[in-house]
Order: C-alpha cells, then sequence, then structure tokens
C-alpha cells in the first residue's frame, strides 16, 4: 500500500491488538492480493530506529507470516518500539497469529449490563 486514502480505509476495519504492534485489517472483497502498509511513528525513535523495525517487520512478512494473509483484506501494521528488541522468531510469531485472527469472522459484541448511575450498591 503507498497511498494514504489506502491506509485511512483501512482504520475502518478490525483492529488486532498486541503488546509490540497492532494490525488494521480491512477487508476489501475483491480476492486480489493481499496488500501491506507499515506505518512507524515519530514517538518510537529517530529515522534509524523506525527504518530499523520496518525492515524487521517486511522480512518477518517475507519470510513467514505472508503464508496466514487472505486474499482481498488490506492490513495495516502500525509498529511500537518494542519491536526492536523482540526476537526474531517471536515477531514472525505474533504476525502470523494477527494475521490468522484477521481471516475469523467478527464475533458479536458482548453485552455488559450496568447499573444506573446514583444508587450505591447494597443501600436496599
Amino acid at each position: 500500500m503507498t497511498k494514504r486514502a489506502e491506509f485511512l480505509a483501512a482504520r475502518k476495519g478490525r483492529r488486532l491488538n498486541g503488546p509490540f504492534f497492532f494490525v488494521e485489517a480491512l477487508d476489501r472483497g475483491d480476492g486480489e492480493d493481499p496488500r501491506v502498509g507499515l506505518t512507524v511513528t515519530k514517538k518510537v525513535g529517530n529515522a534509524v530506529v523506525r527504518n530499523r523495525i520496518r525492515r524487521r517487520l517486511r522480512e518477518a512478512i517475507r519470510l513467514d507470516a505472508e503464508a496466514d494473509m487472505a486474499p482481498g483484506i488490506d492490513y495495516v501494521i502500525v509498529a511500537r518500539r518494542g519491536v526492536l528488541a523482540m526476537p526474531f522468531a517471536t515477531l514472525k510469531d505474533e504476525l502470523s497469529r494477527r494475521f490468522a485472527r484477521a481471516k475469523r469472522p467478527d464475533r458479536e459484541p458482548t453485552i455488559v449490563k450496568r447499573r444506573p448511575p446514583g444508587r450505591p450498591s447494597g443501600s436496599d
């Protein structure tokens, strides 16, 4: 992915959180090859650090995680600084797990019943 509009569109898809990065996955519905975009913000570090993180992510995708990507889905990986220090095998496993989760259909949201505000519990 190269265009800003494609990255912004992926934000409307599923968000798969993790401690080192999160993945935004949007199903385009066209069945074409999957596309990947990488985002590393300036908060993570200077240009050298950000590029190093991008290189590690690209290589992990190329070697292992590409097989777990579903056709017709745009993936945007937003990296955190922890990607730089984590073992490469762990990085590949985490990416594969996130891509596999993106293939599964969304679960129904859980409805949580809350007490109305203003009434302390046990005062009846």
